[in-house]
């Protein structure tokens, strides 16, 4: 698959792809893909628009051979990071159970040349993205059921960040006023978590891992 038009084959390309546009706020994007893959989408198919494409570019005018600006690309598609973070919030290394630093997962990315289909929601690529990874790390997605006990005091200013990790399983109140619960949450967000409700109750909190389901 050439990485260029080249004017010398614009023609010849255009005879075998056709435009795909989109347009986002007043902003035009367009690809060159092949027809048969225009019908798919038109008949409600999925379709992996990045497979059938006549070259790796998106375009701002395509017959002139005019790159769109990445920086457009980046205010209307995002760019890799979204699926970093998602990744990052959702997986963690079983060798270690402990959760992959960002960084981590967006250099193997890069290192696996992982494309990421700007029209396609994250989470439908989430799961070519993680085969794509697991021979460069050890990774998977898990959620974590953790107990909780806080002081009566400690619950009140805590709570809603406990609703924000996660969901809560079971809950109940001790005779002393202590709070008690399991909560439920992606095993990336578990460090964060712990390190959150030790700083806003100094320590005070008492916390034990209960069991983590794996999927994907």
């Amino acid at each position: 698959m050439p990485k260029e038009l080249r004017s010398d084959r614009r023609d010849d390309i255009f005879k075998e792809y056709v435009i795909a546009r989109v347009e986002k706020s007043g902003e035009k994007f367009e690809i060159l893909v092949k027809p048969e893959a225009v019908q798919k989408v038109r008949d409600g198919k999925d379709v992996d628009l990045l497979k059938e494409l006549a070259i790796d570019e998106i375009f701002k005018d395509a017959h002139k051979g005019s790159k769109a600006s990445e920086d457009k690309m980046a205010e209307f598609f995002g760019t890799t990071e979204p699926l970093v973070q998602y990744i990052a919030a959702n997986a963690i290394n079983p060798q270690t159970s402990t959760p992959h630093p960002p960084q981590r997962i967006e250099n193997a990315m890069e290192e696996a040349k992982v494309h990421i289909d700007p029209f396609k929601p994250i989470e439908e690529q989430v799961k070519e993205v993680l085969d794509a990874l697991r021979p460069l790390i050890p990774i998977r997605f898990e959620k974590v059921r953790i107990a909780v006990k806080l002081s009566a005091e400690d619950s009140a200013k805590s709570y809603g960040d406990i609703k924000g990790y996660g969901t809560i399983l079971k809950e109940e109140w001790s005779p002393t006023g202590a709070w008690l619960g399991v909560v439920e949450m992606p095993a990336g967000l578990q460090t964060d978590f712990l390190e959150r409700l030790n700083a806003k109750t100094k320590g005070n909190v008492e916390t034990r891992i209960l069991k983590a389901d794996q999927r994907v």
